[in-house]
């Protein structure tokens, strides 16, 4: 039995792998770049891409259930034909799926649905893993972070969660035609995010909070276009009730608590240090 885990060298995907390898499975992994994908032993390595249904020839041949991610490439942009790619999947005799939406839902859900395939939609919250990309390089250099909405709640979540509840689907089923809404274990303002970091470096970190317009223009002046600083203003500053509701959906789909984000920090308190 192949279990083929797409996206596979990203942040949750790789962690995929190495959930359904711990349980026992056979795996394939779909990379754009196959020769970078540094994947633990054993697991099958393909190159495909999503956005290109000419390149997944045989990628899905003999395999029993699949993760895919609804979305293209590095810009979240939306797959050019999921109808196309769940004619694939359902050609092959794939049984079940999850999809990490990253994006809203769009053609490749609904063809699922049409398709009659067993499959479920994972939607999980803030990633802790954000963390890294949005700050290691400024605390490191600096040792401030300089953000708006100091007390925004955020229910983070941890990836290695993520790709639990990704493996534990895939390999049991039992979640037809369910989204999952996936959090941390708390919610946790952006000053309180801050001091946890800052513990587990064992570094003072200064908060400096913005204002909206210095945020604009700090965004803009990092690089942002306006329409992802727009977007992230009203993200941020209107945190809708699901991105601060604890729920608790890694535990009752994994057996086990879901990861705190003091656990992630130490985890990855050396992305942070000098």
């Amino acid at each position: 039995m192949t279990f083929l885990v797409t996206g596979a060298t990203g942040t949750v995907g790789r962690l995929v792998v190495e959930e359904l390898l711990a349980a026992g499975q056979q795996v394939r992994a779909l990379t754009r770049t196959p020769a970078k994908a540094a994947l633990p032993e054993g697991v099958e390595v393909v190159a495909g891409d999503l956005a290109r249904l000419d390149s997944l020839d045989g990628v899905f041949d003999g395999v029993e259930a699949a993760h895919l991610i609804n979305f293209a490439g590095d810009d979240y942009s939306p797959l050019p034909d999921g109808a196309g790619l769940v004619k694939l999947v359902a050609e092959a005799g794939v049984r079940r799926i999850t999809v990490l939406g990253g994006r809203a839902e769009g053609e490749l859900e609904q063809a699922l649905d049409a398709a009659g395939i067993e499959w479920t939609l994972l939607q999980p919250g803030e990633f802790m893993s954000n963390t890294l990309r949005w700050w290691a390089q400024t605390i490191k250099k600096e040792g401030v972070i300089r953000e708006p909405f100091a007390d925004r709640l955020s229910s983070l979540v941890h990836e290695r969660d993520i790709a639990a509840v990704a493996a534990t689907v895939l390999v049991e089923g039992g979640h037809h035609g369910e989204t999952l809404p996936l959090t941390g274990p708390e919610a946790i303002t952006l000053k309180e995010k801050v001091a946890i970091l800052a513990a587990a470096i064992g570094r003072d970190v200064r908060f400096v909070e913005l204002t909206v317009d210095e945020a604009r223009a700090k965004w803009l002046a990092d690089g942002m276009g306006e329409e992802t600083v727009e977007f992230l203003v009203d993200a941020l500053g209107n945190t809708p009730e699901i991105g601060y509701t604890v729920l608790p959906t890694v535990k009752e789909i994994t057996g086990r608590e879901a990861r705190g984000f003091a656990q992630w920090a130490a985890e990855n308190a050396d992305a942070f240090r000098e």
